[in-house]
């Protein structure tokens, strides 16, 4: 049996990730540079770390660049596309029913707390989740595990009785190291990159109601 389902957060609730991207070409286009999206995709759904934009344009220039000025207007361009976006389609409809069902929900992001729990109360959603962990919880974010065997920690279910939720390469890769079922819902920038690593992909929450999935994952 079913007892939780574990969603991913940006671009997977919230359509984030484009907005990211759009900010941060912007940047690289005010220098005559461009930004690759395969260059970026290594750090979808994991950290800067994987790629660092700060420190790819500084060596394309040759040069140091001042980011305590830069980096303000291109947040404040970030947060203005992101705050443009709702809830992806289908997210709430799975959220209602799983709350209808007795189903424990959890969110298992790598970006901050500050930045889920912003959009996750502007939202309003903070009452749907029964647990939240973010990079702050652990010492290493997608795709590494942790995350996902916190969540399954705190929820006090087993992998096999849960289903992940996520949008990108890395976060699968957590979720099936993690030991859950992954099911894959691509935004229009995941879309572009192999998520063959899931059990199931879907189109959009939209495209597959929750009762039916949870009849397809304990059929499998």
């Amino acid at each position: 049996m079913i007892h939780a389902l574990i969603f991913d957060f940006d671009g997977l609730i919230l359509e984030t990730e484009g907005p990211i991207f759009q900010s941060w070409e912007e940047v690289y286009q005010a220098f005559g540079q461009e930004l690759s999206f395969p260059d970026w995709a290594q750090s979808i759904g994991a950290s800067l770390a994987e790629f660092d934009p700060q420190l790819d344009l500084q060596a394309r220039l040759g040069r140091k660049l001042d980011w305590p000025a830069i980096e303000p207007h291109r947040k404040a361009r970030e947060m203005a596309l992101i705050e443009q976006q709702s809830t992806l389609p289908g997210v709430l409809a799975y959220f209602n029913t799983a709350k209808r069902l007795g189903i424990r929900l959890g969110l298992a992001s790598s970006s901050s707390c500050r930045w889920v729990m912003r959009h996750i109360r502007r939202l309003e959603l903070e009452e749907y989740f029964d647990c939240i962990r973010s990079s702050d919880d652990v010492r290493r974010v997608k795709p590494d595990p942790e995350l996902y065997l916190a969540v399954l920690a705190a929820l006090k279910v087993e992998p096999g009785e849960a289903i992940a939720f996520e949008d990108s390469p890395n976060g699968i890769l957590a979720a099936k190291r993690a030991g859950l079922y992954c099911v894959a819902v691509p935004n229009l920038l995941t879309s572009q990159l192999s998520l063959k690593g899931a059990d199931l992909q879907l189109h959009s929450l939209q495209d597959l109601p929750l009762e039916q999935l949870l009849e397809r994952v304990q059929l499998s």
